[in-house]
């Protein structure tokens, strides 16, 4: 993170992120124009290009930045106490779906990089997306009850194919939303088609 940026006073910072993401969620990074951002923020574009390099610069804090919000405030709040996986994964959906609602222009600016292909950030967001799950697959799954399980399976196999089912599931979420506003998503049909899911993982491992 540019530490020149963190040392203007708060309000300062709020227009410079707020007007960058913005301009990200509606042009993208390759269409995004830095004269709008610095317009909108109402500062010179020296000054954007002191606190950041460049776009890239730009770009990638404020997915570090996003991405920081988001994984302290799900694991502020998910219950690390509940072991079931498929419990689990069910309030991992209901913590995403309520942040979403109280984030919703972070989680647009999240939706625009995760499909953003330009190569000139496409490594560097794989590689934060993938030293971020990895992470939180280590804090999330690495304490499951497998006394759950039936004893006739191999119970870790099967946490696998449970992660793997739901991170199908999340991908194929994620491809439905890519031409939508995050807003026109509906919420209750998403969870109803997880617990379909749920239904079917519980009937085919657990006891």
């Amino acid at each position: 993170m540019s530490s020149k940026f963190l040392k203007l006073n708060p309000e300062k910072q709020d227009r410079i992120v707020n007007a960058a993401i913005k301009e990200f969620v509606q042009k993208g990074f390759k269409n995004a124009s830095t004269d709008e951002i610095v317009k909108e923020a109402n500062i010179s574009k020296g000054s954007l290009f002191y606190y950041f390099k460049d776009k890239k610069g730009l770009f990638l804090y404020l997915y570090d930045y996003c991405s920081e919000i988001v994984m302290n405030e799900f694991f502020a709040k998910i219950d690390l106490n509940e072991h079931d996986i498929l419990k689990r994964f069910r309030e991992m959906l209901l913590l995403k779906i309520e942040l979403i609602k109280r984030y919703p222009e972070i989680f647009e600016f999240m939706k625009v990089a995760y499909f953003e292909d330009a190569a000139e950030v496409k490594s560097d967001l794989e590689r934060r997306n993938k030293e971020m799950i990895t992470r939180s697959y280590q804090e999330l799954f690495g304490d499951i009850d497998l006394s759950k399980f039936r004893e006739d399976i191999d119970a870790k196999r099967a946490v696998n194919i449970i992660i793997w089912t739901m991170e199908g599931f999340s991908s194929q979420q994620q491809e439905k939303a890519k031409s939508l506003s995050l807003n026109d998503l509906d919420f209750d049909e998403i969870l109803a088609e997880m617990d379909h899911y749920i239904d079917l993982l519980k009937k085919c491992f657990y006891k």
